[in-house]
């Protein structure tokens, strides 16, 4: 469970740098360069994201039961991630539309995807592993949308086939991930 937990304070704590610390995240950025920053960000993230992994595979089968979901609740989880990877596929195709309306598509798509985990997981580390990225995702999407404001942000022009693409593309990677990789990685069949 340390590991863990130093894992989650590592990947969301890198996460919130921009949250917590905006102004020295810029100068750090312009005292190094881009391409150093987010090689740096990059590595300190894969370190945290790999201790969160192996903690919660060792620590997950002695953690305790707080409820024991439903059946169904896996189908409705299932269904959820549906738009959440479609989010997360949109904050990297230029000029769609969810990108242009959502302005932070990946951030609402990990919050979406760790609050579709929380209606169908109950032990207490699964409370603990997407009730924070659920909270962090919150407070990210909030300071992102203010620092937009701020900045007078406008999205460009959304394309219909830019939007078809990040659609198609998200409904592809969900159906392999839901269908197929989820119960090889994971060791769950979501429509099992």
């Amino acid at each position: 469970m340390t590991y863990f937990i130093i894992g989650l304070l590592i990947f969301l704590g890198t996460h919130s740098i921009r949250i917590v610390a905006d102004d020295w995240r810029s100068l750090q950025v312009a005292r190094f360069g881009l391409l150093p920053w987010k090689l740096l960000y990059g590595a300190i993230s894969a370190l945290g994201f790999g201790l969160i992994v192996w903690g919660f595979s060792t620590a997950r089968p002695d953690s305790s039961i707080l409820w024991n979901p439903p059946l169904w609740t896996r189908h409705a989880a299932a269904l959820l991630t549906l738009p959440a990877f479609i989010f997360i596929v949109a904050a990297y195709i230029p000029r769609n539309r969810i990108r242009t309306s959502l302005g932070h598509p990946m951030v609402l798509g990990v919050m979406i995807w760790a609050l579709a985990h929380l209606l169908a997981n109950g032990r207490s580390i699964d409370l603990l592993l997407f009730g924070s990225f659920s909270a962090w995702a919150a407070v990210d999407y909030a300071m992102a949308v203010q620092r937009d404001r701020k900045a007078n942000t406008r999205y460009p022009v959304s394309t219909l086939m830019n939007t078809l693409i990040t659609v198609v593309i998200g409904l592809v990677g969900w159906w392999l991930f839901a269908g197929y990789l989820h119960v090889k990685l994971i060791g769950i069949q979501p429509f099992g």
